[in-house]
């Protein structure tokens, strides 16, 4: 297939025409699987399916409740990878993670006992509660995909995800996460209420009969999807637009976002690029298609923009919402068109 390349007038195609792709298999039976025990949450999961395939991180704020623990759970039994859960307390210390060297009498020596962080998926509840060297030891495995204990260096198996959540109407006891840490999370998912329809289905599940959700994937498999992902086409116009995008955080003035220009101090660093550029890849699979639009950039630029952008005081004095920075960003952005070769322009 020939690649796309970037064109700036031309008759658009459909909305239907750009997404009549199909949606690769092994896709489908994993929502489905998912989806046995979720209901609603779409975006929840279809974005934790965009980290899982572009290897990335995902922050979740939102009320207990919500089945953010229910959703890993659901993924890691699908993909038949192990699941590791860790509930963050202020008297937490880095060996309650990542492990510690235990002696043993009878053999007079010491030998390495690893933490619960040694998994394929792991929820960090409430990861906020925690403090500093903590979250170090935390940041770490998420960066570098390894440990180090004593002297030894321990990495983690491959598929490897860290979903952390916070609780947005709780302060008390809290630690603010450090802006290197909150940088590596490829994506933040705000996770409302359910609908009332959605809330009807999902009391008659949890006082039906407990569903199983079938193995579809194996954790190699994953690793296999994700290679597939990194083959993705990328067109220059798309990383030009992914580009615009994040700068315009850092300079709304000149963005032309005179509004929000006070209200932010640091906006997206070149890591918020990447990560929109590898989740809109991410996105444009799942979604059926070899190549990325702009409009994927667009659908993941909330998740991925708005913990990356730091309010000023004048901001949070103001009550500004970073999401509503991001749309105003996103609609005075000019978005790329390509010319697919076979005479659409998407």
């Amino acid at each position: 297939m020939p690649q796309p390349q970037a064109a700036w007038s031309a008759t658009p195609a459909t909305t239907a025409e750009i997404y009549a792709a199909r949606v690769p298999k092994a896709v489908e039976e994993l929502l489905f699987e998912v989806r046995k025990v979720i209901v609603g949450q779409d975006r929840l999961l279809e974005r934790v399916l965009v980290a899982l395939l572009a290897g990335g991180h995902i922050l979740v704020e939102g009320v207990p409740g919500l089945a953010k623990t229910a959703t890993v759970r659901a993924f890691a039994a699908a993909i038949g990878g192990k699941f590791g859960r860790i509930q963050f307390t202020p008297d937490l210390v880095p060996s309650d993670l990542v492990g510690t060297r235990v002696f043993n009498p009878r053999k007079a020596d010491f030998s390495t006992e690893l933490g619960p962080i040694f998994c394929n998926l792991l929820l960090a509840d409430e990861v906020n509660r925690a403090p500093a060297k903590v979250q170090s030891a935390l940041l770490e495995v998420m960066q570098e995909r390894q440990v180090t204990i004593a002297k030894e260096t321990f990495r983690v198996d491959e598929p490897f995800l860290v979903l952390a959540t916070q609780n947005p109407i709780e302060a008390d006891g809290t630690y603010p996460l450090p802006e290197a840490q909150i940088d590596r999370f490829m994506l933040k998912v705000v996770v409302g209420y359910p609908t009332a329809g959605e809330e009807i289905g999902i009391v008659e599940r949890m006082i039906g009969e407990p569903i199983q959700v079938s193995q579809v994937l194996s954790p190699q498999n994953l690793v296999e999807l994700q290679h597939q992902v990194r083959r993705v086409y990328v067109d220059p116009a798309v990383i030009a637009y992914a580009t615009r995008l994040v700068a315009a955080t850092r300079s709304l003035k000149a963005a032309g976002i005179d509004a929000f220009e006070s209200a932010v101090a640091y906006g997206g660093s070149p890591r918020a690029t990447i990560h929109l550029v590898i989740a809109g890849r991410a996105l444009a699979f799942i979604r059926g298609r070899s190549y990325v639009l702009g409009q994927d950039l667009a659908a993941v630029a909330p998740e991925v923009l708005r913990h990356r952008i730091v309010l000023s005081y004048e901001g949070i004095a103001d009550s500004v919402a970073p999401d509503d920075i991001v749309r105003r960003v996103i609609e005075t952005t000019e978005m790329p068109r390509l010319d697919l070769g076979d005479g659409r322009v998407v």
